[in-house]
């Protein structure tokens, strides 16, 4: 069983900045690719950006630019840092988890999910 708990979410002003952070339980944390999505109400799950135990990344194209993934596999932590930030990008920000290790776009993909958190972004 996996656990995954986010944080860093919150009200921020357009055009700045905010980092979430997602700390994984488990011993093969670093096999895992680890990915961040996020749904805004009336809205689906849509991916954000994912990484791999060897720090490939990949993002989705409207966000290429803005946010970065990162992790740190010694601290079972994946970050995301949201720079520039827009109304458009408020939304719950869930992490998760693919333990079969597959750099994947779509939720179904992955196994395991946190809670998720809120960020708000106001214009």
């Amino acid at each position: 069983q996996v656990q995954l708990v986010e944080s860093g979410g919150g009200l921020v002003q357009a055009g700045g900045s905010l980092r979430l952070s997602c700390a994984a339980s488990g011993r093969t944390f670093s096999t895992y690719v680890m990915g961040w999505f996020r749904q805004a109400p009336g809205k689906e799950r849509e991916f954000v950006s994912a990484i791999s135990w060897a720090s490939i990344t990949y993002y989705a194209d409207s966000l290429k630019g803005r946010f970065t993934i990162s992790r740190d596999n010694a601290k079972n932590t994946v970050y995301l840092q949201m720079n520039s930030l827009k109304p458009e990008d408020t939304a719950v920000y869930y992490c998760a988890a693919n333990v079969a290790g597959r750099l994947r776009d779509r939720p179904v993909e992955y196994d395991y999910w946190g809670q998720g958190t809120q960020v708000t972004v106001s214009s």
